[in-house]
């Protein structure tokens, strides 16, 4: 699951809406619907988060964070570290080798320093 997926389950959940329902509503099928939910699509074209936003009615800074968690839910990432430093491309390689043995707390800090070096 994406993290823009987990939010749009969890936004369906709040407002006790189907997944049949809100796909008839912004124009796609359950099947994309529950696909995108589960991180087996990537992030959703722009178009189509306006419609997720218009639907549940979200507005302003909840409107942003939802367009933000759209931009990085792509389940498949590809990063080129060509150019950059070792110390970089030995960091993105550790990472695809070895995030699925790190459960949700290390990923959290892990997210969070790096989060915190990028402001600082």
């Amino acid at each position: 699951m994406t993290p823009f997926g987990e939010k749009l389950r969890a936004l369906r959940a709040e407002r006790g809406v189907s997944q049949k329902a809100m796909a008839e509503a912004i124009g796609v099928s359950a099947a994309y619907l529950s696909a995108l939910e589960h991180g087996r699509r990537g992030a959703p074209t722009w178009t189509l988060i306006q419609k997720i936003i218009g639907y549940f009615n979200i507005i302003w800074d909840d409107a942003e964070d939802l367009a933000r968690l759209a931009e990085s839910s792509h389940p498949r990432v590809r990063i080129d570290t060509s150019g950059l430093s070792p110390a970089a491309t030995e960091l993105a390689n550790l990472l695809a080798e070895s995030i699925e043995k790190l459960d949700e707390a290390e990923l959290r800090k892990i997210t969070a320093t790096v989060r915190a070096a990028l402001r600082g």
